[in-house]
This record gives structure tokens, C-alpha cells and sequence, in this order.
């Protein structure tokens, strides 16, 4: 048994040991603990980010690629770069009761330039009762007026069509103002012909950036790739391009895939009479 003695010399020995306990000052646990939340949140944003991303998106295996499921009209758009289309395997192609309704075409590029399977695939998507859109490349360092004519003289139109579509997406060193002007001439251009209001098509940071309220009347087709639910713009859309690596019966190489912001009433709205 200890005596008195050996339990003061104990008390005494047990606090002299914690006073050489070496401790954490204050600071440097605040910031061991910031961390740690920071760590935390991280996480579960991660998480929520992931399964915002699998409950908004399908894997369809066929199309090569995963499918926002919000919207039930789905179409591609098209140039020369995916060779020649056998249109009739994309009209087709049923995948889970998913079908491809509509297509933009490349018409024209510039002031002079037309796309070489332009008139192919104009009429072979309009043999299958696809759906069609023309668009024109825009080139900000030329004229908007003598672009708009070079599509005018390449495209012809009719009921059950989508508008014409102006894609413009890069400055070329042009001045912002002088591209606003340029881009604008064309769209007045093809709307006194045409009778109609074209869709713009660019990415969500060019229209930010570059366009915005000026055009904001227009109908938008956006382009924002691996978003899970919409394009991160704030203004209205009505197409949405949500991949570029897509795969299409009768088609070689990988294809733009878009949606439809609406339903077969709206879309139906849409065409022209």
C-alpha cells in the first residue's frame, strides 16, 4: 500500500509529465479543423454533384454516350466532316424507345463557301421525314449582309422546317462591337427573307461574353457539354447541344447530339408554316 507520501510524490509527478505533454496551440487546431470541414464539404458536394449527374442522365450504350432524360426530343446536327449519311439507318435507329426527330445541316460558310453534302443531305433527311434545320457557319471578319445571301442562295425552306440557324462562335480578332453589328446584319437579313427569326447557335461562354442582351430575343440553341440537367446559361433556350461524341447507325464518325427544350406541341410551334 502507498502511503501519504507516495501519493503526493505521485500527484506531483503526474502533473509535472502533462506540463511536458506537448499540446496543439490554438491556431494551428483551428486551421487542422477548417480543413477538415473543408475536406467534408468537398465530399458531399462531390457526391450530390454525382448523383445529380446520374439521376438527370441515361447510358444508351448504342448512341455511345449518356442522354439528359428531361426532354423527349432528341436530333443531331451534321456537316461534310461526318461523310456520307446513309439517312435511312438514322431515321431508324430506335434505341429504348429513343429516336432521333430532327437534324441541322451545314449549308454555307462565309461569303462564298458551301458545305459539299449539303444538298444530299438536305434531301435524304427530308426522304426519311427527318426534321430539318439549315445552319451557316459565321465568319466575324466578313460582311453579315453578303453572308446572309450566300445562305439565301443555297437554302430553300419549306413548311415543317426549323428556322435558319446562324452559328457563330469564334471573334477571328474582330472587335466584340464590330462582331455585334456584322452578326446582326445577318440576322435581319434572313428574317425580312425568310419571314421568320433565326436561332442563334453558340457555347454558353461566347454568348456571355460576346453577344448577351443585344440578342437575347433570339431563339438560342447553346451548346455546354457534361452538364447533367440544363446548360448553364441564365436566359431562355430551345435547343440544347449536350455532346459531341455521340454514335448514329449510318453514320461513320461521331455526331453533335441536342435536345429540344419543350414538348411535341411546342416543337410543332416551332416549324415553319
Amino acid at each position: 500500500m502507498f502511503g501519504s507520501f507516495d501519493l503526493i510524490f505521485g500527484a506531483l509527478y503526474l502533473n509535472q509529465m502533462a506540463r511536458k505533454k506537448k499540446t496543439i496551440p490554438g491556431w494551428k487546431a483551428l486551421l487542422v479543423m477548417t480543413g477538415m470541414m473543408l475536406l467534408t464539404a468537398a465530399g458531399i458536394y462531390g457526391y450530390v454533384r454525382w448523383k445529380e449527374y446520374h439521376v438527370h442522365f441515361v447510358r444508351y450504350t448504342a448512341f455511345g454516350i449518356d442522354i439528359p432524360v428531361n426532354y423527349n426530343i432528341h436530333g443531331i446536327d451534321v456537316s461534310h466532316h461526318q461523310d456520307v449519311i446513309d439517312w435511312e439507318e438514322v431515321k431508324k435507329m430506335n434505341v429504348e424507345d429513343m429516336r432521333l426527330r430532327f437534324t441541322f445541316i451545314k449549308a454555307t460558310e462565309g461569303l462564298v463557301n458551301v458545305d459539299k453534302l449539303f444538298k444530299r443531305n438536305w434531301y435524304k433527311a427530308g426522304e426519311e421525314g427527318m426534321t430539318r434545320g439549315a445552319y451557316h457557319f459565321f465568319l466575324a471578319t466578313k460582311s453579315g449582309k453578303k453572308q446572309a445571301d450566300n445562305f439565301i442562295a443555297q437554302v430553300t425552306l419549306e413548311p415543317g422546317d426549323l428556322p435558319p440557324v446562324l452559328d457563330v462562335e469564334q471573334l477571328y480578332g474582330v472587335k466584340p462591337g464590330d462582331l455585334r453589328i456584322r452578326v446582326k446584319e445577318w440576322l435581319t437579313t434572313i428574317e425580312t427573307y425568310y419571314k421568320v427569326k433565326p436561332i442563334i447557335y453558340t457555347n454558353v461562354d461566347f454568348y456571355n461574353h460576346y453577344l448577351g442582351k443585344d440578342f437575347d430575343d433570339y431563339p438560342l440553341w447553346v451548346a455546354h457539354y457534361l452538364q447533367p440537367n440544363k446548360p448553364r446559361i441564365e436566359r431562355n433556350w430551345v435547343f440544347w447541344q449536350h455532346s459531341e461524341t455521340g454514335k448514329v447507325n449510318g453514320i461513320s464518325s461521331k455526331v453533335d447530339f441536342n435536345v429540344f427544350n419543350g414538348d411535341s406541341t411546342a416543337f410543332s410551334q416551332l416549324l415553319l408554316d
